[in-house]
Order: C-alpha cells, then sequence, then structure tokens
C-alpha cells in the first residue's frame, strides 16, 4: 500500500491507490460469486441417453449437401422440380423442399412434401415423386423459408 499526501487534510492520511483498489474490487466480486454459488441450490444434471449407432450405416445414408440441387422427376421420367431442401420440423418430422419451375430461381415455387415420399435411388442421384406432376406441386401452397 502506497501513503500518499492529502494536502487538503493539511497532513499524512493513508490513502490506497488505483492498481490496488481495483485488485481489492476484484477480490470482493470473486468472492462473492463463491459465497453465492455455496448458498445456491445445486442443480440435477440431466441424463442424457447416448445410443450407440453403426457407423457403418450411417455412413451409407445420403448426404443433404449432396442431394440439394438435384433433379426431382416422376415415374414417367418428366422432370417436375429440384430438391431445394431438407427441413426437420421441430416434431422431428423430415420434408423435402422441392423447387417447381421457374428458370435459374426466378417465378418458382417451393413447395414442401414428406421426405418419406421420395424414392432415392442408391447412389443418391435419382429422385422420384411417384405420381406427382409439376401442375399438381404448383397447386400445392407455397412453402417459404423464415
Amino acid at each position: 500500500m502506497r501513503v500518499h499526501e492529502n494536502p487538503s487534510d493539511g497532513g499524512r492520511l493513508p490513502r490506497v491507490s488505483r492498481p490496488s483498489r481495483l485488485i481489492a474490487g476484484i477480490i470482493l466480486l470473486v468472492a462473492g460469486v463463491a459465497v453465492a454459488a455455496a448458498i445456491a441450490p445445486p442443480v440435477a444434471a440431466a441424463d442424457v441417453a447416448l445410443v450407440v449407432v453403426d457407423v457403418m450405416t450411417v455412413a451409407e445414408g445420403y448426404r443433404a449437401s449432396k442431394l440439394r440441387g438435384t433433379k426431382v422427376v416422376n415415374t414417367s421420367n418428366e422432370k417436375i422440380g429440384e430438391l431445394d431442401d431438407l427441413i426437420v420440423s421441430k416434431d422431428r418430422v423430415l420434408f423435402a423442399i422441392i423447387e417447381v419451375g421457374g428458370f435459374l430461381g426466378l417465378g418458382s415455387h417451393l413447395v414442401a412434401v414428406p421426405y418419406s415420399s421420395l424414392q432415392i435411388s442408391d447412389e443418391g442421384r435419382r429422385i422420384v415423386l411417384p405420381g406427382a406432376t409439376k401442375a399438381q406441386l404448383k397447386a400445392l401452397a407455397e412453402f417459404k423459408y423464415r
């Protein structure tokens, strides 16, 4: 601790320097946090259930990033759209977002269909939406990203 003269009092009074006050403040803050932590009721850790997966099976699946942009055809092999994205709903249902019509993204119409309705080739290069036509897809409610 440094002793500074205090001219207003006409004598010498001990006064703590600024760095010492800063350190004292930090010590008080840390002590306060420690006391608060000791007083706070313990929070139970949530159990996390880990599931062992067969990584070889997972690796054989489709990567969404690789499927995106793939042409979607019907059973007559007519192009009806292009896979724009895959969306997982909050209740964990998977949907395919298909872009229908338009040219280079202009004038296109996005629709959502259940992912389970798609037939995807083993290589992921061919996506079929059985029984669908471009007109039927355009008639569906338009999907808009948030």
